[in-house]
């Protein structure tokens, strides 16, 4: 049977919290969970982009119950705050999804230290779960992970940078990139193992959109050269689906009961840049369970919180 937007079922009376809503993927992720009746928290950085597309949303759903929250990614003590400040609004989360992200910048680091893509793709998010945990444990919480293709062009995972003082090797933006994304993969797989083994109800699966054009690509390569970002956005939009068909594995794994955790959903067409969401294969680094668990001790020393399943 092929998925569809029609296959979502009543989300009236759950709440989704969405995380990187001012892009195409995160935006139309809200848009379909909010048409279902799901109450929404959004996140964004920027405070005029995050009343953009709260306004886009309204105009396209005027009855939504939706909220913005401020979060920075790439800030620890930023992230410690919106936890704090989500669960003391709210004692239920039923969907997670981990989609904000940066892709190829130029060097540079956290406001904590670390290399900006682990950091913000990888150690924000690590950080940002385990602080809403408590509340996505007694909710039965179903957490969604956004990966990537990219995430296949990675053999390991260089812990070092997972450090302030960062890895010895030079700096190459498309290598960090990839290794983020397996980090999120290899993240949501081992937190399966974990709630599976603890006998909890929480549900974690992991997504990809394929190529979808979004602003990531201008905003991450636009890092570097404004030229560069919006030549490479130009040249995504001709090869890429759109961002609307890229929230399609974000949309099935956030909802498909019949995805028990532990799945990677992803598009079924072109080598999986396209199509419609079906469960996808992964690499062998991706489900390496002795990866899972050094990744997930060292994130833990890394943002200094004990996440104990």
């Amino acid at each position: 049977m092929t998925w569809s937007t029609d296959d979502i079922p009543d989300l009236d009376g759950r709440r989704a919290v969405i995380t990187g809503v001012t892009g195409g993927l995160g935006f139309h992720t809200a848009l379909e969970l909010g048409r279902r009746g799901a109450a929404l928290t959004v996140t964004a950085r920027n405070p005029r982009k995050a009343d953009d597309t709260v306004g886009r949303l309204r105009r396209e759903l005027p009855e939504v119950d939706v909220e913005v929250l401020a979060l920075d990614l790439a800030d620890l003590a930023d992230v410690r705050r919106a936890t704090q400040e989500l669960t003391a609004r709210h004692d239920r989360i039923d969907v997670l999804v981990n989609n904000a992200g940066i892709m190829v910048p130029p060097y540079t680091t956290t406001t904590d230290g670390f290399e900006l893509q682990i950091g913000t793709n990888h150690l924000g998010h690590f950080a940002w779960t385990a602080g809403l945990w408590p509340t996505l444990r007694a909710s039965g919480a179903r957490v969604v992970s956004v990966a990537s293709l990219a995430h296949s062009a990675a053999r390991d995972i260089d812990l070092a940078s997972l450090t302030v003082a960062g890895s010895p090797r030079r700096y190459r933006r498309w290598q960090s990139y990839g290794e983020s994304k397996l980090a999120n993969l290899v993240f949501a797989l081992e937190l399966d193992r974990r709630v599976k083994a603890a006998g909890l109800d929480v549900v974690s699966v992991a997504a990809h959109p394929g190529l979808s054009s979004t602003n990531l690509q201008k905003t991450g390569v636009g890092m570097g050269s404004p030229f560069a970002g919006s030549a490479f956005a130009q040249v995504s939009k001709i090869v890429s689906q759109s961002a609307a068909h890229g929230a399609w594995p974000l949309e099935r794994a956030a909802t498909d009961p019949t995805l028990t955790g532990g799945e990677y959903v992803g598009p079924a067409s072109l080598g999986g840049t396209r199509g419609r969401p079906v469960p996808v294969g992964m690499t062998r680094a991706a489900r390496d369970e002795h990866l899972g668990a050094t990744l997930w001790t060292a994130s833990e020393a890394a943002v200094a919180v004990d996440f104990s399943v």
